[in-house]
């Protein structure tokens, strides 16, 4: 593995910060928002992303044949460090988890419908794969979905659908075995999010967000909106959730939170004594910068992989997506550990340490741990299909 950039990657890394730097706008990129930052949810924050779409960086990875660039991941990967790096709306679920899970699986008639809208960021996606008996654990869902005519009917409820208000289209499991064990059964599907059958009901976050509950009532889809074979979907939402546990937590934000601390150790003090003097205040920075430089690693070894096999590697997405999410909170608790009782006060609070960041991170990160799948679930991951260890042991 080659741990420096090639110029031709160091080339591209000049011309996103040349075009980060031409759109610079706080209503666009917004670091505050943290990890949620990510997310494509207003008129602005779109219109940027159709800016990236013209550059030609929403398909780098995909197929030519279907608009893409049969691109290195790598790029992909170098792209949405920088987004998140600033605060900007990341490539997240349109182009990976939705536009790599239908060109692999989906019909013509799907890859026509939905890939150039895609690749221009004319349409923006929910992902419903979470309910309440389920948690992150996929493969136990039970929104039903019953075979009638030439289509299905759904009924049921999902949560934590953090796109559902301003999404266009909702990307759904159901299960369509009632009877199949646990893991099989289940089918993916399409779902226009202004379905007469939806009730979306706000659920607020500790960091200010929104995400979502949504009922099913009797919703039909067409067996044409249906995606891959019947039964197989949970097949398709691993495959998928190996690059959601990557792309949702990238490095650049948690490299930014530790860079905050150190700037403020550099300067703060603590009855008349210099914080970057104390020895207890140096060991756990220098804990925190260390971990930090093994999260990157993780990720660059998480895009290595994925090119020598070219698909998204399993066990390396956990191992990142446990370490990295973890680290995040351990960021978060030694900055509000070291900055002190200042660092309860919220954004927008005149004189706040660090502008309220201390505090943003803290409420923000608390959930890190559970998207994309809990590290409950990374490690059962990395302990089967890395250790080799049995399911129950």
């Amino acid at each position: 593995m080659n741990f420096e950039f090639s110029e031709e990657e160091c080339q591209f890394l000049r011309e996103v910060n040349e075009f980060l730097k031409e759109h610079d706008d706080p209503d666009v990129m917004d670091v505050t928002r943290e990890n949620m930052a990510q997310i494509n949810d207003t008129p602005k924050r779109q219109a940027f992303m159709k800016k990236v779409a013209e550059k030609g960086w929403m398909g780098i990875t995909w197929p030519k044949e279907y608009g893409g660039q049969d691109g290195e991941g790598f790029y992909e990967y170098l792209l949405n460090e920088k987004l998140s790096s600033v605060g900007a709306p990341q490539i997240g679920k349109g182009v990976g988890i939705v536009g790599k899970t239908l060109i692999n699986k989906a019909s013509e008639k799907l890859k026509k419908e939905f890939l150039p809208k895609i690749l221009n960021a004319e349409i923006e996606f929910a992902v419903g794969y979470s309910e309440p008996n389920a948690g992150s654990d996929a493969a136990a869902m039970r929104l039903k979905a019953e075979r009638q005519g030439d289509g299905w009917i759904l009924n049921g409820q999902k949560i934590f659908t953090t796109s559902a208000h301003f999404a266009d289209w909702y990307w759904i499991g159901a299960r369509t075995d009632q009877d199949a064990p646990k893991h099989k059964g289940i089918s993916l599907f399409l779902l226009r999010m202004d379905d007469p059958g939806l009730t979306l009901h706000p659920m607020p976050t500790m960091g200010g967000e929104r995400t979502n509950s949504v009922f099913f009532d009797n919703v039909f889809i067409h067996d044409d909106y249906r995606v891959g074979e019947v039964n197989m979907g949970f097949m398709y939402i691993a495959e998928a959730l190996d690059i959601e546990r990557f792309t949702l937590f990238t490095f650049s934000p948690i490299r930014g939170r530790v860079q905050l601390l150190c700037d403020y150790v550099k300067t703060a003090t603590k009855d008349g004594k210099p914080l970057k003097d104390d020895p207890i205040v140096r060991q756990r920075v220098a804990k925190l910068a260390t971990e930090c430089e093994v999260a990157r690693l993780l990720g660059v070894k998480f895009v290595d992989a994925a090119l020598r096999s070219n698909k998204a590697p399993t066990f390396e997405a956990s191992s990142y997506k446990l370490y990295a999410t973890e680290l995040s909170q351990r960021v978060a608790d030694a900055t509000m550990d070291i900055v002190g009782p200042g660092a309860q006060l919220a954004l927008g609070v005149e004189d706040a340490p660090l502008k309220g960041r201390a505090e943003s991170c803290y409420t923000y990160t608390v959930i890190d741990t559970i998207g994309g799948g809990s590290s409950e679930v990374q490690k059962n991951i990395i302990s089967r299909r890395e250790l080799g260890l049995p399911k129950n042991f």
